[in-house]
Order: C-alpha cells, then structure tokens, then sequence
C-alpha cells in the first residue's frame, strides 16, 4: 500500500451460498505490514520447498537519484527498501530481506520473475516507473543463487536501462529453450515515450521443461495449479515446485509454465495438483529438453511442436555472457 501498512487476505473459499469470502489475516501472519510505502508485490517460491514466500517492493525516495547512488555506495539513504518475507508454512511469515542481500533499493513498478539460466532457482527482475526526471535510475536484475541469497547480476547482464519499466515479463519469446525478458517502457505522461526492450538469452547448458496444462474441471488454463517436477542429477533426486500464474504485476509471463531442470539427467515424475477440483495427477516418460501440454485426468502428456522464431539482433555477440538487447 502506498503510504499505509500493507494488508494480506486469505481466500477462505465459498459459503453455502455459494458466496466467496476472504478474512484479514495480517496480525497473525508476521511482520508484514512494510515497507509503508510500497507499490509491487508477487508470491514465488524462491527457495524452492513448495510454499510461496512474499516479496513487497519499496517506492519511495524523497531526494530521488541522490538516495540511489547513496545505496549503491552503501551510504546511509532514505529510500524505500523492498521486504521478502519468508512463508514458515504454518500461516506465518519471516522477513528474510538482509540475509537475501535484498536490503537495497529498487524503486519498483513493473516487475516479474522467471529463471534466467535454467538452474531451476526463480530470478527476478525490477523495472522503476515513476515518471519524475529525478529518478531516471537503472532497472535492476536479480539472480537466485541456489536459494541462499541473490545476487545483483544487472551490469553481467546489460539489463540496467534508464527509461521507466513498467509490464515486465519472462518468456522464451524464440522457442530456443532459454527464457528471454520483455519490459515496456514509458512513464504515465502521453509525452514522456521510449522504446520497449527485448533482452535476448544468450543460452546456457542447463536442462528445461514447457509445460501447457488444460483443465477440464478446473478452470481451463489451470491458473492456480500446483506442478511438483521429481529429477535425477548427478548429486541425487532434486525436486522442483511451480504455481501457474501470470507472475508479478504491470506484466504478464505465459501460463505455460518454462521450468529450468539445471544439471538433471532424467524427469522421474510430474505431479499436478488442478485448482478449483483438487484432481491429482502423476505422469511419467517425459523427457528433457522437451514441451508438453498435459489435459486434466488424461493418463499421456501430448508433446508440444514448437516452431522456433530466429531474433535477429545487432547488438554484441551471442558468446558473450550477457542478454543481448534489442529495441
């Protein structure tokens, strides 16, 4: 909430009638409340155990630039700082924010999340919005390096423009493999215009998996649906959760889902718990590398034929580990 204590609802389902509630559930669910002011918030699982956590972007900065380059230097600021909030499975969250390296600013508007280099761990990445000429400051990315903390990989990845961000999203936009990410650009005036960016994937070695699920009881693009992806990697069994959604706000990412499988040298299992029926479904035989779509109760993944689209760019090269942007 911008300029109040945030407020979480949980979805207490329908009554008799057929009525939907929901119940504040804020006092009893930890320290949630902040940042004061704040803009952007999405659920994710950024450490991977099968239970959404809560990140809440900060959107304030009384002396503009000046608090920003304050906070890149470490000096002391007066900006609004994002809080993620760790979900203790039991109703309750813990903020997580300084031992995650995320005590720094971000000034966000648009904003999604995805997996950069298939290691199976959510990336995410912050476009600022405001459309004051004090804060035309770098969007920012962050890689999640293994659930422990996250890592500031805007300047590696050439992803720190200047102009405001507002819808972000996460797609492999040339059917390559790899997810590349999308953010529009622009403030809230009809004259403040810029060109919308395209950062294209260089690629990696890791394994993935596409996903398009079709309810049949629930609701048709299974928005909602709890994925449980079982692999075999050369450590062991590893054990991968996805929710599908549209992940964060002013953007959009496909519900098909595209899961990194990082080192994995075999898919063992897809579980898929369907929203709305509760249908539980297990499949087996799927293969890396490959894209299925998966209708509730069927018994078979139907494989997916993908045409992939060659971007052209003109930027730096390919080899070079860095997405390469395209306007």
């Amino acid at each position: 909430m911008l300029g109040g204590k945030n407020i979480l609802f949980h979805n207490d389902g329908p009554d008799t009638s057929g009525q939907w509630h929901f119940s504040d559930v804020t006092a009893r669910s930890g320290p949630i409340t902040e940042p004061i002011r704040s803009f952007g918030t999405f659920f994710f699982d950024y450490d991977n155990d099968g239970w959404e956590d809560l990140l809440v972007f900060g959107y304030y900065l009384p002396n503009g630039v000046g608090d920003v380059a304050a906070d890149y230097m470490g000096l002391p600021n007066g900006g609004a700082k994002p809080k993620l909030y760790h979900n203790n499975r039991d109703g309750t969250f813990s903020d997580v924010t300084e031992a995650m390296h995320l005590n720094r600013i971000c000034h966000t508007m648009g904003h999604n999340y995805g997996d950069l280099d298939n290691d199976g761990w959510l990336d995410f990445y912050c476009g600022t919005g405001d459309p004051d000429f004090k804060t035309l400051i770098p969007n920012r990315m962050f890689r999640n390096a293994n659930g422990k903390f996250f890592q500031d990989v805007t300047t590696a990845t050439g992803t720190g423009h200047i102009q405001k961000g507002h819808g972000v999203a996460f797609a492999d936009l040339d059917d390559d493999g790899d997810q590349d990410v999308y953010i529009v650009m622009g403030g809230a005036f009809s004259g403040d215009r810029a060109r919308n960016a395209l950062y294209l994937n260089p690629g990696n070695t890791n394994r993935w998996l596409k996903l398009k699920l079709v309810g049949t009881k629930s609701n048709r693009p299974a928005i909602g649906a709890r994925i449980k992806v079982a692999l075999q990697t050369p450590a062991g069994p590893r054990e991968l959760y996805r929710t599908v959604s549209s992940g964060g706000s002013f953007g959009s990412n496909p519900l098909r889902q595209e899961i990194g499988l990082g080192d994995a040298t075999a898919i063992t299992t897809v579980e898929i718990r369907w929203p709305g029926s509760d249908t539980r479904q297990t499949l087996t035989a799927l293969e890396l590398n490959h894209s299925y779509q998966i209708r509730e109760g069927d018994q078979t993944a139907m494989v997916l034929k993908l045409h992939p689209v060659i971007l052209n760019h003109t930027g730096p090269s390919a080899d070079r580990p860095k997405l390469q942007a395209k306007q």
